[in-house]
């Protein structure tokens, strides 16, 4: 039906007099500004990840009238995911068969795949299935994360409406309003990213397979809930073995004797293994009083700026420096992003493509000044420049519209985020450091002394990261100056001594050295020329290791800044009984390297995922269970039950009453701490469990304000926990 573009809603009325018919028209003729067609006023559909996203690409396409879901205007519908709308379904949708978990009916692997709604997020599939079949709507462009997992989240939802009209992608590196209009100017066919489709839907399904399978069998063997995870399992191995050495380790004593020279510096000897051989030799220099100098060596060095950051070298330093987990980070990063204030965060490069060599010098400019540098910066661009080492994004930048923005406003999390990242930026592009390294070598009593010093001839990239990170850095190491001496020459001993030393055991996991284990695992072993290497990819570690946290498989202890990993023994238990298969860390960066050859078109989907049925069918029909393991997966008691007296035992989702008839639990997933920003931990369910209560501090109102309170646990007439709040001053 043909209507003219301004005719009255009276007139049209009349013109159209089926209802639904004229609202349809005329939101056409009101909302939309699009290209005609016969009559018919086309609008264009996009589709973000999340609603936020979707505002920004509305307010720069000019889709200003908001929506039940979406937002209209200027020809264009703009709507948005939630995360993954569309889901795989269980196995019980499979056959009614696999409600009950039975060795017997394992593997399961199916023929074709089935999907399933999300329940959570059904309003928002109802709404993008309506708009997908809108008769004004005319094509899509998927605006989801430029990724693996947000082209998978967008075509599982594209598929599922079974809509077929024709799709376009949208591809950026940040959210800055031009970066925006020009990525819409320069979409690009969705066939360019099938190859990419494929090694997300891989992923997901052997995901699904080995979780499914490996889960089932082994929490049958063993008659208790088991978690098994193709990256979790690996990552939580490594925890483990780390620990065992630790716990393995026998510290060795050594001695050394040092001599203070008369004219400045401190040699000292090798490592001596007995006491009395190193009493002996300071006996022998004591006497001599000299050392005569045999060499002494001068070499300048220099350490290159470091690389621009990655998503995983960001989160290292971040908890390193400011103690944030790697997830708190991600969160801090994605915020930043989507203010316009940095680059898209989820990158595994630490390099720029060539053409950003022109732009680069303007935005070195412009963050320093956002940051107070008043000093020049030195700009030495093709240090950050190599385009073949850039995958589907760029390293991390802070980007032109932070040098505007009120960096004081923002949260301080997010505030040293974007520091850490201006920071590299800045010491990127900057000098070498620059020092001389003098090593003298001296004899006394026979034995050989030596002793290292460093003088800085140009402090270079690390007087910016001083000037820029101050007191993070922590407090710099003096250099020690050595003095001039000439080979062959006496230098009097104005003291020694003898000195005790022991070996160090292996260092308890941070976030910082366990991202990097992740990051390096089974490098050895890859081929030469892979870019993405060992265990998971930049976008997914922190959330792997939030999964072992959570499931209670790994515990955080320490202090705010520096906390480390540890093991649970539900978690040593479990690796204890896992097949070297599944824990290795091989096979999923084995995984990882064929993905990315899936994700460049170098291998077949089909060829992939036949390897993983032979290996699942493979590890369901030759699995044991070990001999004496039961004892191991014992579930550990915490406490006694504050309704009956019977032990209270951890589990995957909580502690609970050991006692069948007994309805208390404490949910780690716990709604009331939740309200005051908290989480049940073990550290939470041990105190209100040995004392009925526990003190909380910068609980949060829903103001957003914070005070401290005391939790009181106590029961319900049925068992069930009931909790109820304290103030601090009786309030």
């Amino acid at each position: 039906m043909k209507f003219p573009l301004r005719m009255s809603r009276r007139r049209l009325a009349k013109k159209i007099p089926n209802q639904s018919d004229f609202k349809a028209a005329f939101c056409r003729r009101t909302y939309c500004n699009p290209k005609q067609n016969g009559g018919i006023f086309i609008a264009k559909l996009i589709v973000a990840e999340k609603p936020s996203v979707a505002k920004a690409y509305a307010k720069v396409l000019g889709a200003t009238n908001r929506q039940d879901g979406y937002l209209e205007g200027n020809g264009y519908l703009v709507s948005w995911c939630v995360g993954h709308l569309v889901e795989l379904a269980p196995p019980n949708v499979y056959d009614e068969k696999y409600t009950k978990w039975s060795i017997a009916d394992l593997p399961i692997l199916p023929q074709k795949w089935q999907y399933l709604v999300s329940a959570s997020t059904k309003k928002q599939f109802g709404i993008l299935q309506k708009l997908m079949h809108r008769p004004d709507m005319d094509s899509i462009v998927n605006s989801c994360d430029s990724g693996r997992e947000g082209e998978l989240i967008f075509r599982l939802v594209y598929q599922q409406v079974g809509c077929k009209k024709p799709v376009s992608r949208l591809w950026l590196s940040s959210m800055e309003e031009n970066a925006i209009r020009e990525g819409f100017a320069n979409l690009k066919p969705s066939t360019e990213y099938d190859a990419l489709y494929n090694a997300a839907l891989c992923r997901e399904r052997a995901d699904w397979m080995v979780g499914i399978n490996a889960s089932r069998l082994f929490s049958c063997l063993y008659n208790q809930p088991l978690a098994v995870g193709r990256v979790m399992t690996p990552v939580l191995a490594m925890t483990v073995v780390r620990e065992a050495a630790i716990a393995a380790f026998v510290p060795e004593k050594f001695y050394t004797v040092a001599l203070t020279l008369a004219d400045g510096g401190t040699t000292s000897s090798k490592r001596i293994a007995q006491k009395a051989d190193a009493e002996l030799l300071l006996s022998k220099c004591r006497k001599e009083g000299r050392v005569t100098v045999q060499k002494m060596e001068r070499k300048e060095k220099s350490e290159n700026p470091p690389q621009l950051y990655d998503l995983t070298a960001l989160q290292r330093d971040a908890n390193r420096l400011l103690g944030f987990t790697a997830q708190q980070t991600l969160d801090y990063a994605q915020s930043l992003y989507e203010k316009q204030l940095i680059t898209y965060p989820r990158t595994d490069s630490r390099f720029l493509t060539e053409d950003m060599a022109a732009s680069l010098p303007g935005l070195v400019t412009d963050t320093g000044r956002a940051f107070a540098v008043e000093e020049p910066v030195p700009i030495h661009v093709q240090q950050v420049i190599n385009g073949s080492k850039v995958t589907d994004h760029h390293a991390l930048l802070p980007t032109k519209s932070m040098a505007n923005a009120d960096l004081a406003a923002l949260p301080a999390g997010e505030r040293n985020v974007l520091r850490l990242i201006a920071a590299r930026l800045l010491c990127a592009v900057g000098e070498p450091h620059r020092y001389a390294e003098t090593t003298l070598t001296t004899i006394c009593a026979g034995e050989e002394f030596s002793a290292k010093g460093k003088v800085v001839l140009s402090d270079g990239w690390k007087a910016m990261e001083r000037k820029m990170l101050g007191e993070l850095l922590g407090k710099q190491k003096e250099a020690v100056v050595l003095p001039d001496a000439q080979e062959q020459s006496q230098c009097s001993v104005a003291d020694a001594e003898l000195k005790e030393g022991q070996t160090s055991p292996p260092k308890h996991f941070t976030e910082d050295l366990l991202l990097h284990a992740m990051e390096t695992a089974s490098a050895d072993s890859m081929p030469e020329g892979v870019e993405r290497q060992g265990i998971g990819t930049p976008a997914t570690r922190a959330a792997t290791i939030e999964k072992l946290v959570q499931k209670g498989f790994l515990e955080r202890k320490g202090n705010k800044k520096t906390k480390v990993l540890l093991p649970t023994d539900k978690g040593k238990a479990l690796i204890t009984v896992m097949p070297e298969e599944i824990q290795s860390p091989e096979m999923t960066a084995d995984w990882e390297t064929k993905l990315l050859q899936i994700e460049r078109g170098e291998m077949e989907p089909s060829e992939f995922m036949t390897e993983i049925n032979t290996m699942i069918s493979s590890l369901v029909n030759t699995t044991e269970a070990a001999k004496g393991a039961n004892a191991l997966m014992k579930n550990k008691i915490i406490g006694v039950c504050p309704n009956c007296g019977a032990n209270v035992v951890e589990r995957e989702k909580g502690w609970f009453c050991e006692s069948n008839p007994c309805r208390f639990v404490l949910w780690k997933d716990n709604a009331f701490l939740k309200r005051l920003g908290k989480r049940m931990d073990a550290h939470v369910a041990d105190k209100l469990l040995r004392d009925g209560r526990v003190r909380l501090k910068d609980c949060k109102s829903a103001k957003g304000k914070t005070y401290n309170a005391t939790v009181l646990l106590s029961c319900e007439a049925d068992g069930r926990s009931k909790f109820s709040l304290e103030f601090e001053g009786g309030c």
